[in-house]
């Protein structure tokens, strides 16, 4: 009598199904981290602009203070508006760099999905 073909896959081919789900997840893995890439360049770039706006507006905040400090060793009676550009320079520079902190505080440079999914793998894994 024949006996019936056995249920379970070979050593062979369970070794083969391992590595294509393997590959599969890594696939996965990679297409993720990619997708947060593009979302953290974006951020990235956004920050930047924000940084150079806050560095403009500093070196506008210097110079109008220090056109003022002159005015005010002058004794001329046109200080008075140069020192309110220089007020509203400085305020711009603060906001713009609590913008920049904000950001960075909020992690959107920080992959958490990817992370998240990668260190839930290795805890699968171990």
């Amino acid at each position: 009598m024949e006996q019936p073909a056995p249920s379970h896959p070979g050593l062979i081919a369970s070794l083969a199904a391992v590595a294509r789900n393997t590959g599969r997840l890594m696939l996965s893995r990679l297409e993720l981290a990619a997708l947060e890439l593009s979302e953290a360049r974006n951020h990235l770039v956004e920050l930047a602009v924000v940084f150079a706006l806050a560095l403009l507006a500093g070196w506008f905040a210097i110079a109008f203070t220090t056109a003022t400090i002159i005015f005010l060793c002058w004794e001329a009676m046109g200080w008075k508006i140069l020192l309110v550009l220089a007020v509203a320079f400085l305020l711009i520079t603060i906001g713009f760099i609590m913008s920049a902190r904000s950001m960075l505080r909020q992690g959107k440079l920080s992959l958490p999905a990817t992370m998240a999914e990668l260190k839930a793998d290795r805890e699968m894994l171990l």
